[in-house]
């Protein structure tokens, strides 16, 4: 039985953690103090150019999916055949992320065809990445794969350049575009009058479309990643240093073609995809190294209980609002200035016993 990789389970955590409790109490204590620093600004997306803290939570969601590619799928690396089973279980995944996501942000519970939203959520971003990342590893060797990636990348820039002009105005971009013309009412944003008409929200500038070329490089980078870690005739503390190296080099190009085509998360730029793509790079070796490599593991474990279970995080914390819980329970505060941050420290910590009672219990999700 393969050693499970503790780094990946700890840094997914650590990102699920950042997302659904860390986060919100954050954002509590900034509409308790009417601060506007640079602090404060690290937890909320930039406009549009710029990339913060918050802006890396999806890429390494993303990029940690592509991590346990090579580590859950190395026995069609071994000699075992690729076969009507493995294209099942690739399917089933691909569509319990996607019906996770319609749940999450799709709007399926509303029970109306016309609020449904069918893309518009990061486990579907990680369904379209995984399945184009898992087919590409085991079909092909790792010089191939690396070619694959770049025309992916290349071929996103290209639509960019030669369809689009360049053109990165919010509205007007070529990504946009295609969201618009294949989502039309459907697209995340979309707002509907009471007589049925409906208008696209201007201040929802998120793609999804053409951006999933870059989603599926993102998991592909994850997916290299995750081959150095698994490289045997190398140590593991020179793992983490190719890892590391790597990461730095992605940065380093990520800034080089910013001034050309900017970091914008929103349309999953080209610049964002390397720049985000190195730092995932760089988290994953130092992690890995500190706690796969030297064995310093202690007092994390919340981060297990998050990062073990993440897909149930996620969707246990985007889905339920704990503010009736805690509101109904801590009502007698609500004279206090703090009180935002005492139902945000509340709801934390109800979502957080959830998780350590299901990590107890060995109840994961696995999809």
């Amino acid at each position: 039985m393969r050693k499970r990789l503790a780094s990946l389970d700890i840094l997914r955590g650590a990102d699920l953690f950042l997302l659904l409790a860390l986060g919100p109490v954050v954002r509590a204590f900034e509409k308790v103090l009417e601060g506007g620093d640079a602090f404060f600004r690290q937890f909320h997306h930039v406009d549009w150019e710029g990339f913060v803290t918050w802006d890396l939570i999806m890429p390494l969601f993303l990029f940690m999916s592509g991590i346990t590619i090579p580590f859950s799928m190395a026995k069609y690396k071994e000699g075992s055949k690729v076969d009507g089973l493995f294209y099942a279980k690739l399917a089933k995944r691909f569509c319990l992320l996607f019906f996770l996501g319609w749940i999450v942000q799709g709007n399926l519970l509303e029970f109306s065809w016309r609020e449904f939203h069918p893309f518009a959520n990061t486990l579907q971003a990680i369904a379209v990445g995984y399945v184009v990342a898992a087919l590409l590893f085991v079909h092909l060797k790792p010089g191939w794969q690396i070619i694959s990636c770049a025309l992916l990348f290349a071929g996103y820039w290209l639509v960019f350049g030669v369809f689009g002009g360049m053109n990165l105005d919010p509205e007007g971009n070529i990504a946009m575009v295609v969201d618009k013309a294949v989502l039309g009412s459907h697209r995340d944003g979309a707002i509907f009058a009471d007589d049925g008409t409906w208008r696209f929200n201007r201040n929802y500038q998120y793609t999804w479309i053409l951006s999933s070329l870059n989603f599926a490089v993102t998991v592909l980078l994850g997916c290299f990643s995750g081959q150095l870690l698994k490289r045997e005739s190398l140590k593991p503390a020179s793992r983490a240093l190719w890892v590391f190296v790597t990461g730095v080099a992605l940065v380093a190009a990520g800034l080089a073609i910013s001034p050309v085509f900017p970091i914008i998360k929103k349309i999953w730029s080209s610049s964002m995809t390397l720049f985000s793509g190195g730092i995932c790079f760089l988290l994953i070796a130092l992690v890995y190294f500190i706690v796969d490599v030297k064995g310093w593991n202690k007092g994390v474990g919340v981060l297990k209980w998050f990062g073990m279970n993440s897909i149930t995080a996620y969707c246990i914390g985007e889905v339920i609002d704990f503010r009736s819980v805690s509101v109904s329970l801590l009502h007698g505060f609500s004279s206090w200035n703090g009180y935002p941050v005492v139902i945000a420290l509340a709801d934390t910590a109800i979502l957080t016993l959830i998780m350590m009672l299901l990590y107890k219990r060995k109840i994961f999700l696995k999809v």
